[in-house]
């Protein structure tokens, strides 16, 4: 099987049996990708090129390593204009005032350890009709263009260097998001359905605690328990945090929920299948 920098983790591990543990050897962070469901989250959406930004390896590394299974590295000229076009800048950004550009820095938040979506969300919100958000990263942040599309964002990911990921989000027609964007978490709670849904899932909760975890744990802990999760029982967690990001997934699952926030550094959610 030929491959480059832009083909999928998902592609690897589909090809070879034996890809998923010759990927493991070339870092720690790949460990989690032992974790069905974490793979089957993240394997289909990062490539070759992403992942080694995580690892703190080299695409060289992944084509090395690989050889020995039948992989070959593809380093035609047709590979990397495949690549070159895809990073083109969209027309509309040719030309756009770069007045008109805000830009969100959230790579130090993200180095102490601190969600950066609600600076995120405040500066969605405030966008003008034809403002473009630029959010600056070390990835691509791949869960947040899920979530900003379905809101009638298109985005352009454009990779300055190893530690510098421009990721701007845009609407052609420069329509006001300012009133559009709801992101997950922020639905209306039924007055009571929080009590009334505890009392209906009473002895018929599986609860876990999730707080302690670090990104990704809290997500991948939380997704294991679901997929074993009983006919008839909700899934009880206790959170430091809303887990936007995991709430798009519940949807994609068919799965409801229900958000109490205590305090700050403390959430409660209540998940359950939807019928």
């Amino acid at each position: 099987m030929l491959i480059n920098e832009q083909t999928k983790i998902a592609a690897l591990l589909k090809h070879h049996p034996d890809a998923l543990e010759t990927i493991v050897t070339l870092s720690p962070d790949f460990k989690k990708l032992r974790n069905p469901v974490l793979r089957k989250l993240m394997a289909g959406r990062t490539s070759i090129a992403m992942a080694s930004k995580i690892g703190g390896c080299r695409p060289e590394d992944f084509f090395k390593a690989l050889a020995p299974l039948g992989f070959e590295a593809d380093s035609s000229p047709a590979a990397s204009g495949e690549n070159t076009a895809k990073k083109e800048k969209p027309e509309y950004l040719q030309h756009i005032a770069p007045e008109r550009l805000v830009y969100l820095d959230v790579r130090a938040m993200l180095a102490e350890g601190n969600d950066p979506l609600k600076y995120i969300q405040q500066k969605v919100k405030s966008l003008n009709p034809g403002e473009v958000l630029v959010i600056i990263n070390s990835f691509e942040p791949v869960p947040l263009i899920k979530l900003l599309e379905k809101q009638g964002f298109q985005a352009f990911v454009d990779g300055r260097d190893a530690d510098t990921v421009e990721t701007y989000f845009y609407k052609p027609d420069g329509a006001n998001v300012s009133q559009e964007v709801v992101l997950p978490g922020e639905e209306v709670q039924v007055p009571g359905d929080w009590e009334n849904l505890l009392k209906h899932f009473e002895n018929k909760r599986v609860e876990i605690d999730v707080r302690h975890l670090e990104m990704p744990g809290p997500m991948m802990t939380i997704l294991e328990n679901l997929e074993t999760l009983p006919e008839g029982k909700a899934l009880y967690v206790y959170h430091k945090r809303i887990p936007v990001f995991l709430l798009t997934e519940l949807k994609d699952r068919d799965f409801e929920y229900r958000i109490k926030e205590v305090r700050d550094g403390e959430v409660y959610l209540l998940i359950f299948r939807n019928k």
